[in-house]
Formats: C-alpha cells, sequence, structure tokens
C-alpha cells in the first residue's frame, strides 16, 4: 500500500483558487484513533472561512493544511486503545482537530468523534450529516432547553444547519416557524416545519407571535432584533458570534429572563448515535443540493461562498 494519498490543501490563506489537489503523506494513526478510508465528505461555511484566513489566529500557520471536517468511510486500521470499532466498519464523524482533515482519501479520525454510519444512507449522505445536524441539535438541546411542546423559530431554514433544526425541533414534538424564501417553502413544510415566513417579504422579528427558542442558523439577525419575540425565559441561539450579540451574550448569562447564546458544535459520537436512531427511524434526512468530486473542491467553495446553497453540498471521494 502505497504511503501517499490525494488530498486538497492549502499553502496560503486566500480564495477558492489557491486549493491543491495532489499527492501528500497518509496520516499516521494514534492508539485512540481509526484510519478512515474516507468515501465522502461535505463542504461547510468553516472550511472556506478557515481557508480565507478568517480564523487564522485559530488556525495558525501551519501548512499544508487540508480542510474538510465531515466525512463518512470504511475503517481500515485502528489504534490498540480503540474498543467501539474494527476493520471494515462503515463509520461517520465530524473530526475534532482543526483545521479538519476530510478533504482527502483517508483521514485519522478519534474515536471519541467517529459512530457507525446510519443504515439508510449512502456514504454522500451521511457525510452531509455530523457538523450541521450536531450544530442544530446542541444549539436546540444543550442550549435551548428545548422540551415538547415548545414554539421554535429557526431563521435559514433551508440551509444546512437550518434544515436539520427543522427536524430535531420537530421530532421533539415543537411547532416549527421556519424562516426562508419563498422557492423554499415546499421544502420546508416537507422537512416539518408548520409555518414558513418569507424572508424577501416579511421581517419575523415584527410578528406577534412569541418563540420558546430562536434558532439563528445563519446569523443575520441580532439578539436585540429578537429579542421582543422572545417568551419571558426564551433563549436566542446564534451560529456566529457577531459583534452585536458578543455584549448581550455576557450580559443574559448574568440576569435573568431571556437569553442570547452562541453555538459551537462539539464533536461527539454519541450525538452522532442520536442522530443516527433518528435518521433510521426517518424521521431525519439530509438535502443535498450538489455533489462535488474531491478534485472540484475549489469549485465548491465557490458555490458555497454565494450563500445560495440549499441543504449541503457533498464531496464524493473516488
Amino acid at each position: 500500500m502505497s504511503d501517499l494519498m490525494k488530498a486538497v490543501f492549502i499553502n496560503q490563506y486566500g480564495s477558492h483558487q489557491l486549493l491543491q489537489y495532489a499527492d501528500v503523506p497518509k496520516p499516521h494513526i494514534k492508539p485512540n484513533q481509526l484510519l478512515v478510508k474516507v468515501r465522502a465528505s461535505s463542504v461547510n461555511p468553516v472550511d472556506w472561512k478557515i481557508r480565507s484566513g478568517h480564523l487564522s489566529l485559530i488556525t495558525g500557520n501551519n501548512f499544508p493544511m487540508i480542510l474538510g471536517f465531515d466525512l463518512s468511510g470504511e475503517v481500515v486500521e485502528v489504534g490498540n486503545r480503540v474498543t467501539r470499532f474494527k476493520s471494515g466498519d462503515n463509520i461517520y464523524a465530524y473530526l475534532d482537530s482543526i483545521p479538519g482533515g476530510a478533504y482527502a482519501e483517508y483521514a485519522a479520525v478519534s474515536e471519541k468523534a467517529a459512530c457507525l454510519k446510519p443504515n439508510n444512507m449512502n456514504y454522500e449522505q451521511a457525510a452531509t450529516v455530523p457538523l450541521a445536524a450536531l450544530t442544530a441539535l446542541q444549539a436546540l438541546r444543550d442550549l435551548g432547553q428545548i422540551q415538547r411542546g415548545h414554539r421554535v423559530l429557526i431563521n435559514g431554514a433551508s440551509g444546512g444547519v437550518g434544515s436539520f433544526g427543522v427536524q430535531i425541533a420537530k421530532a421533539i414534538g415543537c411547532e416549527v416557524t421556519a424562516v426562508c424564501s419563498a422557492k423554499n417553502a415546499e421544502l420546508v413544510k416537507s422537512l416539518g416545519g408548520d409555518r414558513v415566513i418569507d424572508y424577501t417579504t416579511s421581517n419575523f422579528t415584527q410578528t406577534p407571535e412569541r418563540y420558546d427558542i430562536i434558532l439563528d442558523a445563519v446569523g443575520k439577525q441580532s439578539f436585540d432584533s429578537c429579542e421582543s419575540i422572545l417568551q419571558p425565559n426564551g433563549v436566542y441561539v446564534s451560529t456566529l458570534p457577531t459583534p452585536d450579540n458578543i455584549l448581550p451574550t455576557v450580559l443574559t448569562f448574568l440576569l435573568p429572563g431571556k437569553k442570547a447564546k452562541f453555538v459551537l458544535a462539539q464533536s461527539n459520537g454519541w450525538d452522532l448515535a442520536y442522530l443516527k436512531d433518528l435518521i433510521e427511524a426517518d424521521k431525519l434526512r439530509t438535502v443535498i443540493d450538489r455533489t462535488f468530486s474531491l478534485s472540484e473542491v475549489a469549485a465548491a467553495h465557490a458555490y458555497s461562498e454565494e450563500g445560495r446553497v440549499v441543504g449541503k453540498l457533498a464531496i464524493a471521494v473516488p
């Protein structure tokens, strides 16, 4: 077996044109890791934010960088401390190392980050789930303290995080209001949206309804703009730590009443198992806008940066 593999990487921060597809050394696994033959990955906005250098304070300058956090594939080797997986297992995972490493033919995956792949999804479908669905789950369950009967609003309901958020809230037994454009209204209704607000014609922050949880999956609104439509103990959760939301997050943490929070998904194999159960019970599905091959990651980044992706973008690894 060759010690080289195909991967997509950067040698400096910048535009999608700096992404290179070439041979690099295969990863060596640690005792608590799996070596996975990657069958599919996906593109998340954080990938191109890292690539462009927006998160360089976190990612540093250790080039070359192989990006990509989501993957599904086949375990080909296990470290000597791994107990839950064996060679031949099909898994999916959200990689817990920065800047990822999933845009490659092989990846090292921590045992605690992995979960057996849902039986009713192919590799491409499974690879689009982890980061976006974990973000939605942890935002609603851990930060929002979601309960059956809650009224939940999802802003950006047709995107990756939003589409999973609608389904997770519905599976828990909530009344879901979905905010998206009119052209995606039927899609979000099919995912479980009870009511759809077209953001191009209506401002959801000006409506008389009150919500227990608002998940701003696109970071387009602030806590201040949403506060009036929250229940007295309602929670606003954003996927972006914008300047407008940092102070309210601190202040509402110290004070009783309505809360502002920011979600940063944590890699967690047990949460992936929870999502796997929902998927296999046909309560959660992925929406794939387009599928690109590994050599086309640059084009996938360019498309993602346009901000018009419906659901997710899959990366097929030959």
